[in-house]
């Protein structure tokens, strides 16, 4: 409740314009991203980012659970000093609540692209696409993955009952 928009892109690179294929490749200096519209009379930006914290490894800067490299480490990407200051105390907050080295850094936001149509809500797709696992359905590929990747193993053996996302959780 609160979140208005989640658009899948990429920011933080060089590379204007930028494609899946390119970002993947590496040498723009860009990040998989999500930029969220939310309205904040129903949820507050310090809210967004201690359930961010908790749907991902924040201790691993080598990037995400399979998908390995700089595009998918975790960043928080902020626009000002108030969202630094909430930013830096979301991280501190997660490193005593987790007793663990926090790597995520929180970086000044460059521009966003917007990923092609395809990776939005890719996760609830019905078009079929072709996986290591044979041609699946977006929805069904994406739970494949989500499961041989371990991500909501790795969240739940993290963060426990504080694991927002976890599928079976």
């Amino acid at each position: 409740p609160g979140v208005i928009d989640a658009v899948s892109g990429y920011t933080g690179g060089t590379t204007m314009n930028p494609t899946y294929g390119e970002v993947g490749k590496g040498n723009t200096g860009h990040y998989e991203a999500v930029e969220i519209t939310f309205d904040p009379k129903k949820i507050d930006r310090a809210q967004l980012l201690d359930m961010f914290l908790r749907s991902v490894d924040p201790t691993d800067a080598g990037g995400q659970f399979c998908d390995r490299g700089d595009t998918y480490r975790t960043a928080i990407f902020v626009s000002n000093k108030g969202e630094r200051a909430l930013a830096e105390q979301a991280l501190t907050k997660a490193q005593k609540d987790l007793g663990q080295k926090i790597v995520t850094p929180v970086l000044d936001a460059k521009v966003f692209y917007s990923a092609e149509d395809y990776h939005q809500d890719y996760y609830k797709g019905s078009k079929l696409v072709f996986t290591r696992f044979g041609p699946k359905r977006q929805a069904a590929a994406y739970m494949r993955y989500r499961k041989a990747c371990g991500r909501d193993a790795r969240v739940v053996l993290l963060w426990g009952e504080a694991a927002p996302f976890a599928k079976g959780h």
